[in-house]
């Protein structure tokens, strides 16, 4: 796969981040939900994939900070919080959140642009 099939497959994703949307594939054969964008169910290997946005709350699965940044472009903003969120729709994805969150808080997605790019940055879910 090139970088250019792979962004082109990935779009979706991003176009709904650029909006303030969390996107994800459900598979239409077994209704399986996967937030990385792929060419077929991780689940049943069908090709039928429909996009799908998001409530945007989900519960914490991991929670780590990270005090050493893994690139310049990460480094302004160490420390950070970044925790695998499981989205109410099932599918789990890695993202920002909030300092001081912790595994089973439930949380509310947020956006912020950093270096170019929308991100997400989970924070306590109100209500």
């Amino acid at each position: 796969m090139t970088a250019t099939s792979s962004s082109a497959l990935a779009s979706p994703f991003v176009e709904g981040l650029a909006r303030h949307e969390l996107r994800f594939q459900r598979c239409t054969g077994c209704g399986t939900a996967q937030t990385l964008a792929r060419y077929a169910c991780a689940h049943c290997g069908s090709e039928s994939l429909a996009w799908e946005t998001a409530r945007g709350t989900a519960t914490l699965h991991a929670v780590t900070v990270v005090s050493r940044a893994p690139s310049d472009a990460f480094r302004a903003l160490a420390p950070y919080t970044l925790v695998i969120a499981q989205l109410d729709e099932g599918p789990r994805l890695m993202a920002h959140a909030e300092p001081g969150m912790r595994i089973g808080d439930r949380v509310a997605a947020g956006f912020f642009t950093h270096d170019g790019r929308t991100l997400v940055r989970f924070a306590p879910a109100t209500g």
